[in-house]
């Protein structure tokens, strides 16, 4: 019985954890508001936001999950949605490819929306828009190129939270000095 507790308080504690992250993130879009000037300011920061968190989540990422690099876009996406968000929101998200550079990655739940509703005002307003530049800044620590958007989202009256996903390119790794 001591294990069943010991679960039951640590799962607790993820729910707090959770929705501490949630109300935080919500503050965090708040203060944007009111800061910059007009929705699609907002949006654009919380990309930049997200990209500078995405490049740094790989390194933690890799060495907690003893992950091995991902060879293309589709593992990558794959690995992604059913083990980043997993690990980083708690949420499990499935990918749906549209062909071998393009695909979709629904979510079952989106924790940054839980509390949210957006006034008729904010229509303009990408409210997660962070997570598209973390995936797009931590595929780019891995030499991806990628595209991501919001394809559909529960805050504008979608009945699921949907990002759409596209490879540009694949980088080749620049090495800032030359081998002589």
């Amino acid at each position: 019985s001591s294990s069943s507790s010991s679960s039951s308080s640590s799962l607790k504690k993820k729910k707090k954890n959770s929705e501490l992250f949630t109300l935080t993130y919500g503050a965090l879009v708040r203060h944007l508001l009111l800061d910059l000037e007009s929705p699609e300011e907002v949006n654009k920061q919380l990309d930049k936001m997200g990209h500078n968190i995405g490049i740094r989540l790989v390194d933690d990422f890799l060495a907690k999950t003893n992950t091995r690099r991902c060879r293309n876009f589709s593992e990558a996406t794959k690995t992604i949605a059913e083990t980043g968000f997993k690990m980083f929101l708690g949420v499990t998200a499935r990918v749906s490819p549209v062909d071998d550079k393009e695909c979709k990655i629904v979510f079952n739940e989106n924790p940054l929306t839980d509390f949210v509703e957006l006034p008729e005002k904010l229509q303009q307003l990408r409210y997660c828009n962070l997570l598209c530049g973390v995936i797009r800044g931590a595929l780019e620590q891995i030499s991806m190129k990628v595209e991501v958007d919001i394809a559909r989202d529960p805050l504008k009256g979608d009945d699921k939270f949907e990002l759409h996903m596209k490879l540009v390119e694949y980088v080749n790794e620049e090495y800032p000095f030359k081998d002589d």
